[in-house]
C-alpha cells in the first residue's frame, strides 16, 4: 500500500504523497466535513489498522509520538539576559555614579538591588520554562492498537507504548483510558470524554462518531459544548466545521484550527469518562492539539510580549537615562565656559546627576506592589505570582473572559414553559419534568443530565410522583428525543406517552399540517436565536395493552413503546432554558464598569448564547457588537484592531482567535487582562498584559498566569483591580513628586552655577539632601490615595509623565530662583551671597521644605481640602520640614558645611513658599487635578 500520510500532519515535512493519492485536508476545501470513509482514505488506512511495515515507515517519517522536548535556558544565562533591561541599566549607572563620588554604601545597596531584581526575574522565567513538563503527565503510557503482520493477515490488538503510534493507526478506547494522540472516531458507544485538562470544563463532553454532513449546520449549533443538547435543539452537530477528516483546515492548520468541542474528534490529554470507541490516529507528537495549544509550534506559539508595567518602566528608564547622560556635560561645559572652572566641578556634576534620578524607585515600587499583593492574598485569597502584574491589574481597562463558569454557571435553568401559541403554560413544564423523572427512574440512568436536572429543579416533585411510570426509552443522540410512558390516575386501560427532545424530532412526530409545523419550528428557532435552549414536548394516549412494562430495567425501543406509538402526537409546547448566571457576576461587572474596565467575551459557544447571558446580566449588546470566528479570520490585523474597540462578544473562538483578539486590543493601546483556565487559553494568557487563572485551572494555565484566584469569581478580580490601582496610584504619586522636584533642583543648580562665583551646593550637601528626601518618600508605600484614583486605570505613561515633570519642575525652579533673590536682596553684609555657608544653608532648607510641600500637594491626586497633613505622607512631610529647619543648626549641619540663618530669612521664605503653593495649585488645576 503506498505511503500517503505525509500531508496529514501540517508541517511534518517528509516526501510528497504518492501519485494519485488524495491530499489530506481536501475535504476542508469543500462545504462539508469529511466522513469516516474519507478520513481513512486520506490517511491511507482502514478499519483493520496498519501493517507492521507501514507503521515502521511512518515511524521513521514522523518520529516518536512524544511531546517536543523543551530545552530550558540555563539559569545563569537567563540572569545575564535580564541585565539588558533599561531599568537595570539605570540602577547600574547610579551605582557607578555613587562609586565615582566615593559613596560606597550607596553603591553597594544599588548593586544589591540589581542582583535581587535580576535574580527574581530569572527565577520567574526559569519556572515558566519548567511548566512544559506538566504536560507529560497528561499523556498515556500505552494504547490498544490494531496491527497486522502482513497485508492479508487478520488484525490483532496489541498493547503498545504510545510513542510508537503513527498517523493511520486504529486504536481502541475504554473507560479510564487517556487519549494517546489526536484521533477521529470510527465507532463509538455512549462515549463521554473529560477535557478539563484542555478546556477547564469540569463536565464530561459527549463524543459521537456519526458523520457530520454539513459544516454550516455545525457552525450554527446553539451549544458548542454538549452534543446531546445540541441535538435537542435540532443542530446537526457541534464541531466547528470546515475541516478535513483529520481536522485539517483549508488554511493548513490541521486540528489546531478547530475547537475541542468537535464531536468526532478526541484530543491528546483528555481521558475517557464512559463508553467505548475505536478511532484512527490523525496527529501525533508536536502536531497534536495539546502541543499546539501549549505553544510548541504553529500559530499558538506566541511569545509573551512586554506588559503594561514593562513598557512603562522602559519608557521612564530611558527618560532618566537621557537626563543622567545630559546633565554632567551641561554642568561641566557651562562652568568651564562662564566660570573658568574645569574638572574641579566634576563631583558636583555627578552629584547633580544622582539628584536627578529617583534612587528609591525600585524600593518604592517593590514595597507598594508587595504590600498590595500581601493584602490581596490575606483578605481575598488572590495570589499575585509576578509583582508587576499587580500594577497591570490597576492599569487594566479591558478584561477578556469566557462565558461558561465565569458569567454563568456550568448548568442550565428553566426560563419559560409555553404552549404552541407562545403563552406561559405550567402544564408544559409538568409534562417535561414527568418525562425527565421517569426516564431517570426506569432507564436506570446514573444521574440526570444537565437539562433534565434543570427541569426537575423547576417542577414540583409531587406532580411527578402522582403518576406511575410504566416504561421509558432514554435520550438517544440519533433519535434526538426521550420517551416515557406513565399511568394516569383515574384512567384505566389508557397510558400517556410523553416525548421530549429536539424541536425538529418532536414536531415531525406530531399531527400537524405543514404550515403549523413550519410555524412552530420558526417559533423554536426564534427562541434559539435569543440564546435559549429549546425542548419540545408532546403527548399521546395509547392503549395499555400495547405497552410492555419495563420491570425496572433499561429498555431498548423494541421493549418499550413501538415506533408507531410515537406518531400522531399532540404538541404541548416548548420549554426554554438558559444558562444559570453566576451569583456575583452582575454586581462584579457593574463594579468593573464603574472603575473604567470594559469586558470582552471570548467564547467557543454560539453567539446567541453569549448575547443572552449578557442580556440577563443587564449588559446590553448591540447587534454589530458580535463577531464570530469566521468573520475574525476574514479580517486583517488592522481591521480586527478597529473592530475590537466596539465588539463585545467574540463567538466560536478557537485558541488562536482568542490570542488575535487580545493582541488586537493591545495594539489599540489598551491594557488587557485575560481570565482563562484551560490549555486552549494559553496563547491568550501569554499575549495579555496580565494573565488570570482560577485555582482549579489546569496546571499549565496556572503556571502561565500572573494572578491566581481562589475561584472563578469576578468579584475577586474587582478587589485585585482596586489593589493594583492603589499600588499604582502610590507609585505614580512618588514619580510625579520626586521627578518634578528633582528636575526643578537641577535647573536651579545649573542656573546658580552660572550666576554664583562658587558652587551653589557642595556634593556632600546634595547627597545628604537626596538621602533625606528619599527616606521621606518611603511613606508613599503606605499612603492611601484619593478614591478618585481607584475609578480609572492607573497607567504610567512616559510622555504624560515627562510633560508633568517639566511643567512642575519649571515651577519648582522658579521657587528656587526666588529664594536666590531673597538671599541676594534681603540679606546684607557678611550674610550676603558671597557667604557660601549662608547660601548653602538657605538653599538646603528651602529645598527640603519645598519638597515637603510638593509631597503634600501632589500626592495621589488629592484635592486641596483633602491635602491635610494626616496619614503617612503627611507625617513624612512634617519630618522632612523639621530636618530642613533644624539640621543647619545641629552639629551634623556644621560637618556638612551648613550654618544658622537669620530670622528674617525664615519670614521671607514663608512668603516664597506661600506663592509657590498657590502656583502649584493653579498649575495642577489647569492640568486636570493631578
Amino acid at each position: 500500500m503506498p505511503e500517503t500520510v505525509a500531508a496529514s500532519q501540517p508541517g511534518a515535512g517528509g516526501s510528497p504523497a504518492a501519485p494519485g493519492a488524495r491530499p489530506v485536508g481536501a475535504a476542508a476545501r469543500t462545504s462539508r466535513a469529511a466522513t469516516v470513509l474519507e478520513t481513512l482514505r486520506q490517511l491511507d488506512s482502514g478499519p483493520r489498522g496498519l501493517t507492521e511495515e507501514q507503521a515502521e515507515a511512518r515511524q521513521a517519517r514522523f518520529g516518536a509520538n512524544v511531546l517536543p522536548a523543551h530545552r530550558e535556558a540555563a539559569w545563569p544565562r537567563v540572569f545575564l539576559r535580564s541585565l539588558r533591561d533599561p531599568f537595570t541599566g539605570v540602577l547600574l549607572c547610579l551605582g557607578l555614579v555613587s562609586a565615582v563620588v566615593a559613596s560606597w554604601g550607596t553603591a553597594c545597596v544599588i548593586l544589591l538591588l540589581v542582583v535581587v531584581s535580576c535574580a527574581l526575574r530569572a527565577s520567574g522565567e526559569h519556572r515558566a520554562d519548567r511548566s512544559t513538563a506538566a504536560l507529560r503527565g497528561l499523556v498515556a503510557g500505552t494504547a490498544a492498537v490494531l496491527r497486522r503482520p502482513g497485508e492479508d493477515d487478520a488484525p490483532r490488538t496489541r498493547e503498545l507504548p504510545v510513542d510508537e503510534l503513527v498517523p493511520g493507526d486504529v486504536i481502541r478506547l475504554g473507560p479510564g483510558d487517556l487519549v494517546p494522540a489526536d484521533v477521529r472516531l470510527l465507532r463509538s458507544h455512549g462515549l463521554t470524554v473529560h477535557q478539563a485538562a484542555l478546556t477547564g470544563e469540569s463536565a464530561p463532553v459527549p463524543k459521537d462518531a456519526t458523520d457530520t454532513t454539513d459544516a454550516t449546520d455545525v457552525l450554527d449549533a446553539p451549544d458548542a459544548t454538549d452534543t446531546a443538547a445540541a441535538a435537542r435543539f435540532g443542530a446537526a452537530g457541534t464541531g466547528t466545521g470546515g475541516t478535513g477528516a483529520d481536522g485539517t483546515r483549508a488554511d493548513g492548520t490541521g486540528v489546531r484550527g478547530i475547537g475541542f468541542d468537535s464531536p468526532q474528534l478526541c484530543f491528546q490529554g483528555s481521558d475517557i469518562a464512559s463508553g467505548s470507541a475505536s478511532a484512527v490516529v490523525v496527529a501525533t507528537a508536536g502536531r497534536t492539539r495539546l502541543a499546539v495549544a501549549h505553544g510548541s509550534r504553529g500559530p499558538a506559539a506566541v511569545r509573551r510580549e512586554a506588559s503594561a508595567f514593562d513598557r512603562s518602566v522602559h519608557g521612564i528608564s530611558w527618560i532618566l537615562i537621557r537626563f543622567m547622560l545630559l546633565t554632567p556635560p551641561l554642568v561641566l561645559m557651562a562652568n568651564a565656559a562662564l566660570r573658568d572652572r574645569g574638572l574641579e566641578t566634576l563631583p558636583f556634576a555627578v552629584a547633580v546627576a544622582v539628584g536627578m534620578t529617583p534612587e528609591m524607585l525600585p524600593v518604592i515600587v517593590t514595597a507598594c506592589l508587595a504590600r498590595g499583593a500581601a493584602l490581596l492574598a490575606r483578605a481575598h485569597r488572590v495570589i499575585v505570582k509576578r509583582l508587576p502584574a499587580l500594577h497591570d491589574l490597576g492599569a487594566m481597562d479591558v478584561l477578556c473572559l469566557d462565558k461558561t463558569g465565569t458569567l454563568t454557571q456550568d448548568r442550565p435553568v428553566c426560563h419559560r414553559a409555553v404552549d404552541p401559541e407562545g403563552r406561559d403554560d405550567p402544564e408544559v413544564l409538568r409534562w417535561a419534568a414527568l418525562n425527565a423523572w421517569w426516564t431517570l427512574q426506569l432507564a436506570e440512568l446514573p444521574a440526570p443530565d444537565a437539562l433534565d436536572e434543570a427541569l426537575l429543579d423547576a417542577a414540583d416533585e409531587d406532580d411527578c410522583t402522582a403518576y406511575d411510570g410504566v416504561t421509558a426509552v432514554p435520550f438517544d443522540p440519533v433519535r434526538r428525543l426521550a420517551t416515557a410512558v406513565v399511568r394516569t390516575p383515574g384512567r384505566l386501560g389508557v397510558h400517556t406517552l410523553v416525548v421530549k427532545g429536539a424541536a425538529e424530532a418532536v414536531l415531525e412526530r406530531c399531527a400537524l399540517t405543514d404550515d403549523e409545523r413550519a410555524r412552530l419550528l420558526a417559533r423554536a428557532a426564534g427562541y434559539a436565536d435569543e440564546g435559549l435552549r429549546v425542548l419540545a414536548i408532546a403527548t399521546a394516549d395509547i392503549p395499555r395493552a400495547r405497552i410492555r412494562p419495563s420491570g425496572g430495567t433499561r429498555l431498548s425501543p423494541p421493549h418499550g413503546p413501538a415506533q408507531e406509538d410515537e406518531r400522531g402526537l399532540t404538541c404541548r409546547g416548548f420549554v426554554t432554558l438558559r444558562d444559570a448566571l453566576a451569583p456575583t457576576a452582575a454586581d462584579a461587572l457593574k463594579a468593573l464598569d464603574d472603575r473604567g474596565v470594559a469586558f470582552r467575551i471570548l467564547t467557543g459557544d454560539h453567539p446567541g448564547t453569549a448575547v443572552r447571558a449578557c442580556r440577563d446580566l443587564g449588559v446590553p449588546v448591540a447587534p454589530d457588537a458580535v463577531l464570530t470566528a469566521g468573520r475574525i479570520d476574514a479580517l486583517s490585523d488592522r481591521e480586527l484592531t478597529e473592530a475590537a474597540s466596539r465588539v463585545t462578544v467574540f463567538a466560536r473562538c478557537a485558541p488562536e482567535h482568542k490570542a488575535r483578539v487580545v493582541a488586537a486590543l493591545r495594539a489599540d493601546g489598551r491594557t488587557v487582562g485575560y481570565l482563562g483556565d484551560g490549555v486552549n487559553d494559553l496563547p491568550a494568557l501569554r499575549v495579555a498584559d496580565v494573565g488570570i487563572a482560577p485555582r482549579d485551572a489546569v496546571a499549565v494555565a496556572r503556571e502561565t498566569a500572573d494572578v491566581v484566584l481562589a475561584g472563578k469569581d469576578l468579584t475577586a478580580i474587582g478587589h485585585a483591580v482596586a489593589a493594583g490601582r492603589h499600588a499604582g496610584g502610590n507609585i505614580a504619586a512618588y514619580l510625579h513628586v520626586t521627578l518634578s522636584s528633582n528636575l526643578g533642583n537641577v535647573i536651579a543648580m545649573l542656573a546658580a552655577g552660572l550666576l554664583l562665583p562658587f558652587l551653589p551646593m557642595l556634593p556632600a550637601q546634595v547627597l545628604a539632601q537626596n538621602l533625606c528626601f528619599d527616606a521621606a518618600q518611603l511613606a508613599f508605600a503606605r499612603d492611601r490615595p484619593h478614591p478618585a484614583v481607584l475609578r480609572r486605570p492607573t497607567v504610567l505613561r512616559p510622555r504624560a509623565l515627562l510633560r508633568f515633570i517639566v511643567g512642575f519642575g519649571a515651577l519648582n525652579a522658579v521657587a528656587d530662583l526666588a529664594t536666590f533673590g531673597v538671599l541676594a536682596l534681603a540679606l546684607h553684609g557678611p550674610d550676603a551671597l558671597d557667604d557660601e555657608a549662608v547660601f548653602h544653608s538657605g538653599w538646603f532648607t528651602e529645598n527640603l521644605v519645598t519638597q515637603a510641600l510638593v509631597m503634600l500637594l501632589l500626592r495621589g491626586g488629592r484635592r486641596r481640602a483633602e491635602g491635610s497633613a494626616s496619614g503617612p505622607v503627611g507625617r513624612a512631610a512634617g519630618a522632612l520640614t523639621a530636618v530642613g529647619l533644624l539640621l543647619p543648626l545641629s552639629p551634623l549641619g556644621s560637618l556638612l558645611g551648613l550654618t544658622s540663618l537669620p530670622a528674617l530669612y525664615y519670614v521671607l521664605l514663608a512668603s516664597v513658599l506661600a506663592l509657590y503653593a498657590a502656583g502649584l495649585m493653579a498649575v495642577r488645576a489647569r492640568q486636570g487635578g493631578r
